[in-house]
């Protein structure tokens, strides 16, 4: 499509694949994403190796997702995967992009530079996991991780595993781990009954309806095979030597303190955890788009960013769902087109992010959770920073500075680069400066793959 506006869709999960779809008519797109297979954490797929017929069985919206997949063969989308973005710069209202493309331990990944016209953002979210003491053990593994086993190598990470944290994503999780043959020993959820009743059942019932059938379909599986599933509890210790052997679960107070004399120790050995997501900002923040007080890129009603030229759809604009992905994702790429968004998928988008300001009120992480902590209790795990440590430098240089404990005790310093232990800090510590957020390095890269020489024939021209 030869002078066409260039639309770069950097994500392609729900969101990514309904924007390069709704774009694809009227603009030239390039769907660029870090995995090997369209879907994003949404939709895994199981290896080329061990196929499955029945596919559809391991996901919602199945059917949904082999429409945009086949709507994407069939057009004109260039579709880059195995992509890493490592740096993004403007030039006016225009995005380049900086990539590195093939597997992420590769020596000879090839450079590609994309100068988009317009870019959508659809970058997603990671898992939220809270600090306990024993969850750097082995066997323990954060909720998405244990969910991404499951569906896309058909692995169970233990063989009695206990399911904790706070959201309905608890919920497919444990379904999945069952599904592959472990057995659930329970699932605690750290909100208490009421304030789930107040959070889900305020307004209209008509945000709802639409979410129904798959929560009455989890909790079906949940009854069907006997899992246990608690309100107001949580994990707050995982013991064993060398690997995980049990965990202590104890109620929690509505602002998730521990309550005295609830403690318990169950038998297991693996643990899957999480408290919500965190959305995956470095690029948004790059392009210069302002967030909101929750720390979501902050969107328009079309799903304008207040950086020129940039949109944003997905979980990094809240978190709300596949169906509100699917929805913001469509609009997205409609306005970057020159397109108006249909009524239908603007109030589709609405109501789900109703769903969205729900889950937050009801499954919000509450101010009481370091109670379950120890001095001993790690929290950067990339470079063994413990809350004591913590509080020690504090109290010595009398700064909660991030930028003074980066320098004093290298707290997110590591490969992950703050995005495990950030807001953790910040929680723990009141930090103050800019937030963890902010950080230069989107992933790594190798000086040779630098140096390498930009194909002059390739997607440099653009």
């Amino acid at each position: 499509m030869t002078g066409a506006r260039h639309i770069v869709v950097l994500g392609a999960g729900p969101a990514g694949l309904a924007a390069a779809v709704a774009a694809a008519p009227n603009a030239h797109v390039t769907l660029i994403d870090a995995a090997d297979e369209l879907g994003g954490q949404y939709w895994r797929h199981l290896p080329p190796q061990r196929p499955t017929a029945h596919e559809a069985r391991l996901h919602h919206g199945w059917l949904r997702y082999r429409d945009l997949v086949d709507r994407i063969a069939g057009s004109r989308i260039d579709v880059v995967t195995s992509a890493q973005v490592w740096s993004l710069e403007r030039e006016g209202e225009r995005s380049v992009l900086h990539a590195v493309v093939g597997p992420p331990d590769a020596a000879d990944r090839e450079r590609l530079v994309l100068r988009a016209d317009a870019l959508v953002i659809a970058t997603g979210a990671h898992d939220r996991t809270l600090p306990f003491p024993g969850w750097t053990l082995p066997g323990v593994y954060s909720a998405g991780a244990a969910q991404a086993l499951a569906k896309a190598e058909r692995v169970a990470v233990g063989t009695r595993v206990v399911v904790a944290g706070a959201g309905p994503f608890l919920l497919p999780v444990a379904t999945s781990v069952r599904g592959v043959g472990a057995r659930v020993v329970g699932v605690f959820e750290a909100a208490r009954a009421p304030a789930l009743a107040r959070a889900w059942l305020r307004g209209s019932w008509a945000p709802l309806a639409a979410k129904a059938p798959e929560l009455a379909g989890y909790l079906l599986q949940l009854a069907r095979h006997r899992i246990p599933y608690r309100f107001g509890h949580a994990v707050v210790a995982a013991h064993g030597d060398g690997r995980v052997e049990s965990v202590t679960v104890a109620r929690l107070a509505p602002d998730w303190s521990v309550m005295p004399g609830t403690e318990r120790r169950i038998g297991a050995d693996a643990i899957a955890v999480g408290h919500g997501f965190t959305p995956r900002l470095e690029v948004a923040i790059a392009a210069g788009c302002d967030l909101t007080p929750h720390r979501f890129v902050g969107v328009d009603d079309r799903q304008r960013t207040s950086a020129p030229g940039v949109w944003a759809a997905g979980e990094v604009t809240g978190i709300g769902g596949a169906g509100a992905a699917l929805a913001e994702g469509a609009i997205a790429g409609a306005d970057a087109a020159g397109v108006d968004p249909d009524r239908w998928t603007s109030g589709r988008r609405d109501r789900d992010r109703d769903v969205a300001l729900r889950i937050e009120a009801a499954h919000g992480i509450r101010r009481g959770w370091p109670s379950w902590l120890t001095d001993e209790t790690i929290v950067c795990r990339c470079e063994e920073v413990s809350v004591g440590r913590l509080r020690e430098i504090t109290g010595v240089t009398d700064s909660t500075s991030l930028r003074s404990l980066k320098l004093t005790t290298r707290i997110g310093l590591g490969v992950c680069q703050a995005r495990v232990c950030g807001r953790t800090v910040e929680h723990l510590l009141g930090a103050t400066g800019p937030s963890s957020d902010r950080r230069p390095i989107f992933a790594p890269v190798r000086l040779g793959e630098l140096a390498r020489p930009i194909d002059p024939n390739g997607d440099d021209k653009r």
